[in-house]
């Protein structure tokens, strides 16, 4: 509990700093960020943090970066988050609800060690485990999958944009398995075809016995 209480008492006396991002040098951002990781990281080495800072409140955010494993750590830390003025506190990462940007085609692209990835043009198979017919697997298709194939962070990179759009907990609890490969012009035109900003709304009508 002392490091649960040294993390949320940094934070207290701290998070003005993250409220005035525009205005603190990146490098004192840096330092202050960093500085919050490492006392985060003496109560648990595997667990990160987002925060988002928007117009009129900011947002912390207490991943486990979708090991399911850990997910009691990050709700135990969240269950003694202070009530902090002006900003909202999270365990995990929440699924996406504005699809606009994605159905558009104006999201931009995520930057992930050299992978440039945009949602909007990512696509998804549905795939089932004949012997498991519970367990929900996907097959992702990317446009560019050939140029990234042999980067070892791209299955990463994928799973990350994945977490984003449905939230880390469904991402552990309702894939089971993830399969990649590259997008085929024909396969646009195949009825199984799903755009992967829907993998959300599929997952929730997917039929567990």
């Amino acid at each position: 509990m002392n490091q649960i209480t040294s993390f949320w008492n940094h934070f207290q006396q701290n998070n003005f700093v993250f409220l005035l991002l525009n205005e603190i040098p990146k490098e004192e951002i840096k330092n202050h960020f960093d500085k919050l990781i490492e006392i985060l990281h003496k109560y648990n080495k595997d667990l990160d943090l987002i925060i988002k800072n928007k117009k009129s409140e900011a947002e912390l955010i207490i991943t486990a970066n979708g090991n399911p494993y850990l997910f009691k750590e990050v709700e135990l830390l969240v269950h003694h988050a202070p009530v902090v003025k002006r900003w909202k506190i999270n365990a995990f990462l929440q699924p996406e609800t504005n699809l606009t940007k994605y159905e558009n085609g104006t999201d931009k692209p995520l930057e992930y060690y050299g992978i440039s990835l945009k949602i909007s043009e990512m696509y998804f198979i549905p795939l089932e485990n004949p012997n498991k017919p519970t367990d929900l697997g996907i097959k992702v298709l990317l446009k560019n999958y050939i140029a990234h194939k042999d980067n070892p962070r791209l299955r990463e990179a994928v799973y990350v944009h994945i977490e984003h759009l449905i939230g880390e907990k469904s991402f552990a609890n309702n894939l089971s398995f993830i399969e990649i490969d590259q997008l085929k012009n024909e396969d646009l035109e195949e009825d199984g075809v799903l755009e992967l900003y829907n993998l959300k709304f599929f997952i929730d009508s997917f039929e567990y016995d």
